[in-house]
């Protein structure tokens, strides 16, 4: 379920908006408020969705919906800053205090309690992407390459979710943790298997090949999982 509504027609300097919200009157209400202030809206009732988009457009800041039918939008917006920093405004029912921190610590740039006004919500977007870093703004965030999905045990990328065994998951989560961060093979053997103390070096080896594999499928030019001869691997800050 979902739909893009575009902005002006040819106009490839507008900014476009995901809204997450499965509730359509109500995401009529937003799309509407924001077109009028010449935005492009991406509206869709799931994260699983919301993921898909992220991956395979250039989004300019998320309007997110904390309760959505098949995943907490709290746990949708730790996913998407695992690997993105699009500007998110979570806008939601839930108006106590604690979960308005909750979701300013975990990543959000604003929050807006239900029920609420479109047009004081357009003007929130644009203050949020008022903040941005300079030049990001204008241009939208690049596309999420990988998403992870920690309840379901399941990674996308590009958005294919990946065919991905019970340790070629663990090992790339981990390598997802921190991009960058060269991980050993002690240490990934550590954080992967049950024994560690049963497995080899190469075991890390061959569990990165397949993973490679799979990942060039997706992409054939780019390989995000970096080698450090002597060291270990580590995920590329920007893959």
């Amino acid at each position: 379920m979902g739909y893009t509504a575009a902005g002006k027609p040819g106009d490839e300097t507008v900014q476009r908006i995901l809204v997450v919200e499965d509730e359509p009157s109500i995401a009529d209400n937003i799309t509407y408020a924001l077109q009028t202030e010449g935005f492009a809206v991406d509206w869709c009732a799931t994260a699983e969705e919301a993921l898909r988009i992220l991956a395979s457009s250039a989004i300019s800041l998320v309007v997110l919906d904390v309760g959505l039918p098949d995943r907490n939008g709290f746990d949708l917006c730790r996913d998407i800053r695992r690997t993105s920093e699009v500007p998110i405004i979570f806008l939601t029912a839930r108006s106590a205090e604690v979960d308005r921190v909750v979701g300013l610590e975990i990543g959000a740039d604003d929050y807006m309690p239900k029920p609420f006004s479109p047009r004081e919500l357009a003007a929130r977007v644009r203050a949020v992407l008022r903040r941005a870093p300079k030049g990001e703004a204008g241009k939208g965030s690049p596309p999420l390459r990988f998403a992870v999905d920690a309840q379901r045990m399941r990674i996308s990328y590009c958005g294919e979710t990946l065919d991905l065994s019970r340790y070629e998951y663990r090992l790339l989560e981990l390598l997802l943790r921190r991009p960058g961060w060269v991980f050993s093979r002690e240490q990934i053997m550590e954080h992967v298997w049950e024994e560690p103390e049963s497995s080899m070096d190469r075991t890390v080896d061959t569990h990165v090949k397949t993973i490679r594999a799979k990942l060039r499928r997706i992409t054939p030019d780019i390989d995000p999982i970096q080698t450090h001869r002597g060291l270990g691997y580590s995920l590329k800050e920007t893959p």
